[in-house]
This record gives C-alpha cells, structure tokens and sequence, in this order.
C-alpha cells in the first residue's frame, strides 16, 4: 500500500509525508520541510503523525520554503536527511546532521519503499524531485520546475498519483504587484510552472494508469484553485481520474494512490 499527505504547500513552506506498507512492515518519510519545528509538528499531529514515525526527511532543493525547517526538525529528532551535494552544501547541512547523498536516477531503498530522485530544472544547486512506488503503485511528487522538461516528462510513464506545481496564472504574473525582476525568474525556464505549462506536462506522459492529480505550489498572489482547475480541464483525463489542490495552510488529507 502507498499513501501520501501534504502538510502545506506554497511559498509559506512545503511538507509531504508519504507511506509505504507491505506486511507488518511500514516506512514514512518526510518530503521537506518549510516550516519551523513547531509548526511542523502541528501539522504531523493534524494528519496523526507521530514524528517518531518518520525514516527520513527527502529534501528537493535549498530554497527556504523547502529546506528552512530541515537541520532544525532532523537534529531535534535525530532523523536521517537525503539530499544532493549541491543541495546539502547550498543548505549548509553540516553535521551533526546526519547527511546521506543521493544522485538523480538513482533508486534509493528504503524497507517497501522505492524512491528516485529526478533532475528538474530549477533555479537551485542541484535540485531534484522524486517518483516514489512500492512496487505496484507509482507516485511522483514535482513541485518546483521551470518548464515541463522532457527528461523529465520521459521518465513519468505509468503514474497512478502526479502531484504537480500550478504555480501561477500568466496574466495573473504579468499585472500583478511582483517586481520585474522576479517575473522575469518565475516566468524562466528554470523558475515555477504556470498553470497553462502544467497543463501541458500533463499532456505529455502517459495518463492510461493515472487515478488522480494534485494542483500544488500554487501562488497566493498569482493563482487561485478555480483557475487551476479551469486549466485542468482542458485536459482529457479519464472520468476515474480525482483532482485536488494542495493547500498553503491545510494542506492536503492523507490519500491513497491507485485504484482501490
């Protein structure tokens, strides 16, 4: 069984738990962490998880909205943290953190859960997003990329979940308050997608086994849920297909991926 939540996603910080089961045994890790010790553990307590219960925190990138709350949380609990060299160094992960490497496109191992980092494009020192299965069932969680790359989208065949960046609407972008400068970043190839390019990643990989679809890391000020979902219609998903928005304050409630 494969099962995730999401504690919170947007530019106020991103959590994702995700769950593996096979037999008695039962692995979660933690998908960073934007947010304070206290703040996290509010939200764990909410989606009734008990910190206790997380293997290891999964970072994708140092960006504070995702990285922020990492030493703090991993050193208060003495949980193991995953990331690339780029990202642990741009992070400043020292010890006594205890660090391990990973390296898009290597599969990590962990009890009946598979993970695999993939190189994203993204503004970052070595950013990664992960595809994540217990063998049967397939979920990818991609939050932050610049435009819907196709190494990227070659590697997503067969997905049961995709949670998906719908950072932003473009015009929303264009007449909002933002700088130049930072719509010229957001709008880039390695900045956020916007809703019409999330569309369009979707459009590109193989949908025949895909049961739902996350909008996340949508902007408070350049995005709305409504405009996420008007975007998601434009594409042909199957009637069996449920549509979710992540939310920067709820989040999102523990759910399964695939067909029950």
């Amino acid at each position: 069984m494969l099962r995730f939540c999401c504690l919170g996603s947007g530019s106020g910080g991103n959590a994702f738990v995700v769950e593996a089961s096979e037999g008695p045994e039962t692995v979660r890790v933690l998908i960073d962490d934007g947010f304070s010790p206290r703040a996290l553990e509010r939200r764990l307590a909410r989606a009734g998880v008990d910190p206790g219960s997380l293997s290891a925190i999964l970072v994708t990138h140092e960006h504070s909205d995702h990285a922020g709350g990492v030493c703090a949380f991993a050193q208060r609990r003495q949980i193991g943290v995953y990331a690339t060299e780029g990202t642990a160094l741009a992070a400043g992960f020292d010890p006594p953190l205890r660090r391990y490497r990973i390296r898009a496109g290597i599969e990590l191992r962990m009890g009946p859960l598979r993970v695999l980092p993939i190189d994203v494009p993204h503004d970052a020192s070595e950013p990664v997003q992960f595809l994540l299965s217990d063998g049967e069932r397939r979920l990818a969680i991609l939050t932050d990329l610049g435009h819907p790359a196709p190494s990227v989208t070659g590697v997503l065949s067969g997905l049961d979940t995709l949670v998906l960046e719908f950072n932003h609407d473009l015009q929303m972008l264009r007449r909002g308050p933002y700088s130049p400068s930072l719509k010229a970043r957001i709008e880039s190839d390695v900045g956020h997608l916007s809703n019409a390019q999330s569309v369009q990643f979707l459009e590109s990989i193989d949908r025949s086994r895909l049961t739902r679809v996350v909008a996340a890391h949508l902007s408070r000020t350049n995005n709305r849920p409504h405009l996420a979902f008007a975007a998601l219609a434009c594409v042909r998903l199957s009637a069996r297909v449920q549509l979710d928005v992540a939310d920067q304050v709820l989040g999102l409630p523990w759910r399964a991926v695939g067909l029950p």
